[in-house]
């Protein structure tokens, strides 16, 4: 989710996320704080959660939504055919059984349980049908259109080849659902957790029109918790479905979430008794490392720069790649971060995906970039010269998070350092709107994150082609994007030569510094020993509260 995971990666980063699957914030994906204040004694009763989140949810339409923020909370009030388990592997959510696939692992026919949305109306199986062509409708512009590329007709339709009618998903009846795919994906369960992937009730979003998902009232929900509460830009409130169909696995009554974008304020309202969770940063992971309450966790996450080619400077790969080399991620992540996230010179990261040999992705690429200030002096120099360029002044575009506004500190004093006449703004705006900008290319270059969507190097590979919604930056490489197309197609049939050519690939962006890499996540955070049973997902939505309760 860019998420991004492209989450990307939101806000909710912690210097961590702004992702998902889909764009990634720098702080915590999904947060710890309170609304309501209940505190320790009435939540441990009352079943009461309280959260904080570092962003205002940019969008509560499955169809648009692209960040970890949106896609965090729709994880907990919408539920696709599949929902990621406890285990983090796809267990049955509207499907209600495991579904018939034919010979050649092209046709799956899921049949539907009883469910119902919110409303009390029933889920059908037109529900996805629905959802699904208005995703890859052109008249929705949805960005996530691509990831249904693998149903039969869905990029002709979403190219204007074809209408959305002839979208390989039909209703054979309520309660049957029958899904036609262009070639036999391997990941395809896995997608169908997915928020992009989520039905839509269509009655209720054609009576809605343009306020549909506006308002958490303007929206209706299927999953284990729905949208009660939604104070703009201040807080939003989740309560316990009680027409979910598993409602009796669902322990909490309510979740509260409070948007604080300052680390040392939410670390008050832990200490306070506010806040049940808080993710910390650098300045307080060694304070509370020792702590009983302390913890942490390497995240699959990874942030970068993105470099924006429009720009007449940053179309020049020397200047890309300088300032790839010229800034020191080891002391980045140590002393800026400081709370377990690792320095990257990749793109897919580290323990998330394995070959057909049985390898992690990034042990056998390995470090693709790395720090060499004098090289990085070489090739700014040799830059200048060619774009006829003396004094540069650049602007970085960055969240608005407390956080985040160190990582641009950071940048700017080292790039500005090692980098002769290079001079650095920082433009700080808010998650919603940052991730604006970047769709409009309307930036210099900027800290995103991606966090991943399905569990596969593709989910950040594809992100980059040539013209793709996630690109936001002008790259295009016709070699990277036949690998691209070769390893969503062809070489679906021939693993072995699919891994390389995202291998490949991933060598050609690096190459090219069509992006400068900057951390893998970790987190560092303070949790409540009463609460139990948070999830922690790898992809998709950042965190998973069906299982979660308030333990005396």
């Amino acid at each position: 989710m860019n998420k991004k995971f492209s989450f990307l990666l939101v806000l909710v980063l912690a210097l961590s996320t702004f992702l998902a699957a889909c764009s990634s914030s720098s702080s915590d994906k999904a947060g710890s704080d309170n609304k309501s204040g209940s505190g320790s004694g009435s939540g441990k009763k009352d079943q009461v959660l309280n959260l904080i989140a570092t962003a205002e949810i940019p969008s509560m339409d499955s169809t648009l939504a692209t960040d970890s923020v949106s896609f965090l909370v729709m994880n907990n009030v919408y539920e696709g055919l599949y929902r990621l388990g406890k285990n983090n592997e796809p267990v049955l959510g509207m499907a209600a059984e495991e579904p018939k696939v034919s010979a050649d692992g092209k046709t799956y026919t899921f049949k539907l349980r009883d469910a119902k949305w919110s409303n009390g109306d029933p889920v059908t199986a037109n529900d996805f049908v629905y959802s699904w062509r208005r995703a890859v409708d052109p008249a929705t512009a949805a960005e996530y259109a691509y990831m249904l590329y693998d149903v039969k007709n869905a990029e002709e339709i979403n190219t204007g080849k074809a209408k959305p009618d002839a979208l390989g998903i039909k209703a054979v009846d309520d309660k049957t659902l029958e899904i036609t795919l262009k070639n036999n994906v391997p990941y395809f369960k896995s997608l169908l957790s997915f928020g992009t992937f989520y039905p839509e009730n269509e009655k209720f979003v054609k009576s809605q029109g343009k306020n549909y998902a506006l308002e958490a009232n303007t929206g209706v929900y299927n999953g284990p918790f729905t949208l009660s509460d939604w104070k703009h830009e201040q807080s939003f409130q989740l309560k316990k479905n009680p027409t979910y169909w598993d409602k009796d696995t669902v322990k909490l009554n309510t979740i509260n979430f409070n948007i604080v974008k300052d680390t040392a304020t939410a670390v008050n309202l832990f200490e306070t008794n506010k806040v049940d969770r808080v993710t910390l940063n650098a300045e307080f992971v060694d304070k509370y490392k020792n702590n009983k309450e302390f913890g942490s966790y390497p995240e699959t996450s990874v942030f970068f720069l993105r470099l924006n080619e429009k720009n007449k400077v940053l179309a020049n790969r020397d200047a890309r790649k300088a300032i790839d080399m010229a800034w020191d991620k080891k002391s980045f992540v140590d002393v800026i971060l400081n709370n377990g996230s690792q320095p990257a010179n990749y793109l897919v990261p580290s323990d998330f995906a394995k070959g057909p040999d049985g390898k992690d992705f990034r042990e056998t690429n390995g470090d693709l970039s790395k720090l060499d200030v004098a090289e990085a002096k070489k090739l700014w120099a040799k830059a200048k010269k060619e774009a006829g360029f003396d004094k540069v002044s650049l602007e970085l575009l960055n969240y608005d998070d407390d956080n985040s506004k160190k990582i641009s500190q950071y940048l700017k004093e080292q790039l500005e350092s090692n980098l002769d006449g290079l001079t650095i703004t920082i433009k700080p705006q808010p998650f919603k709107q940052k991730l604006d900008l970047e769709s409009k290319g309307n930036y210099d270059f900027s800290f995103a994150g991606w966090g991943p969507d399905y569990q596969d190097p593709m989910t950040f590979i594809d992100m980059f082609v040539t013209g793709g919604a996630h690109n936001q930056m002008g790259y295009s490489n016709k070699q990277y994007d036949k690998l691209v197309a070769d390893a969503k197609g062809p070489l679906l049939s021939d693993l072995n030569a699919r891994w390389k050519a995202m291998l490949d690939a991933e060598k050609i962006l690096m190459d090219d510094a069509a992006i400068s890499p900057m951390y893998q996540r970790g987190t560092s955070y303070l949790q409540r020993d009463y609460v139990k049973g948070i999830v922690k997902h790898p992809f998709g939505g950042d965190f998973g509260y069906k299982w979660a309760s308030i333990e005396q």
